[in-house]
């Protein structure tokens, strides 16, 4: 816990998030942050090609000054080199005000769970949401994703049957064995559209081998098939469906490197260090030509709530982290046939 000199509600002569002016704010104020470590159990054990998890460990930000609280959640992600211990490091080490921001920390967590808070706080200090302190519509329920988790071809048969209900399937894969478990899941929920993660898992050679299948078996886009770094080879080769950039997109600094490799971008907060770069993020890649999903890490309400403003209007949300958890905040998000609606007042915004 410490004191900062801050501009807690506007960003004083500064461009907002959705391209407009923020009025100038003369006074600073000042303004407390606190960061904890909070734990969230999942449902049932999640699995990727890197590894499990039982549990969401997250950090939660806060920040408080004049009448106000704003919170942020962030989850450290090691695939960055983060850990919730480097994480609170940067929170806790950072001396600016919220304009310092994105000088002051590099795209990620611990920017990411600052800026949202910030945000918070302007909102909850003004008495508005913040889509209108952006001066964007206010937000509309958005179709999500709902993760299968990687397992055996046979568990996953049914998780696909358990959730043949939801309107889209994200299946994660990135082993040698991914056509049994593509063939599987198509078996368990024959008619819903799906989408495929490989996080960094295949070859070229691979991709070229299961695209025909992904398509015979109705996928409609595949992130990130190969590793960052060795995936220049995706300009050379035929993409029959689309390729989404994951860990190769970051913030607006990632995009000239994806160019002829990539057809969308997956913008996730935690990746973008906040919704101000992420929102920014989005309309640089729009106007590229990109198609956009949003994406998340395993976390809470909070962690999603921002997200659901980057999310209006995208080809793909992937806003599903509340649905695996087996407890989430006191003011969690709401999930129906519409899909992920924004947060209510009292959570975030």
């Amino acid at each position: 816990m410490r004191w900062m000199l801050s501009k807690p509600l506007f960003l004083s002569r500064a461009q907002d998030a959705s391209g407009g002016s923020f009025f100038d704010q003369d006074e600073e104020e000042l303004m407390q942050v606190s960061v904890t470590q909070d734990v969230f159990q999942l449902a049932q054990v999640f699995t990727i090609s890197r590894g499990s998890r039982t549990e969401a460990q997250v950090l939660t930000v806060a920040v408080e000054g004049d009448g106000a609280r704003g919170m942020g959640e962030c989850v450290p992600y090691a695939r960055y080199g983060e850990t919730l211990e480097s994480v609170t490091a940067q929170v806790e080490g950072f001396k600016g005000g919220w304009p310092e921001l994105p000088d002051a920390l590099p795209a990620g967590a611990a920017r990411n769970a600052l800026d949202c808070a910030f945000w918070d706080h302007a909102a909850k200090h003004a008495g508005k949401r913040v889509w209108d302190l952006l001066g964007l519509p206010e937000p509309q329920p958005e179709i999500t994703a709902y993760t299968l988790s990687l397992d055996t071809p046979e568990a996953m048969q049914k998780q696909a049957a358990a959730n043949a209900m939801r309107p889209l399937l994200k299946i994660k894969l990135g082993t040698p064995d991914d056509m049994a478990r593509l063939e599987a899941v198509r078996r368990g929920a024959p008619d819903v559209p799906i989408i495929v993660d490989a996080n960094e898992g295949w070859t070229a050679e691979v991709y070229a081998d299961l695209a025909p299948h992904l398509i015979r078996l109705g996928v409609q886009m595949v992130e990130q098939p190969l590793p960052v770094g060795q995936d220049d080879i995706l300009a050379e080769i035929a993409r029959p469906l689309p390729v989404c950039a994951d860990e190769s997109c970051h913030d607006r600094a990632s995009l000239p490197g994806l160019r002829g490799k990539y057809d969308m971008v997956n913008i996730k907060l935690d990746k973008t260090g906040g919704l101000t770069e992420a929102l920014a993020l989005k309309r640089q890649a729009l106007a590229a030509g990109y198609g956009v999903m949003v994406g998340c890490m395993v976390g809470s309400s909070l962690a999603m709530a921002p997200a659901t403003i980057l999310a209006q209007g995208v080809a793909f949300t992937d806003l599903d982290g509340p649905l695996l958890l087996a407890e989430d905040r006191d003011e969690p998000l709401k999930f129906d046939d519409h899909g992920v609606h924004p947060p209510a007042a009292a959570l975030w915004g």
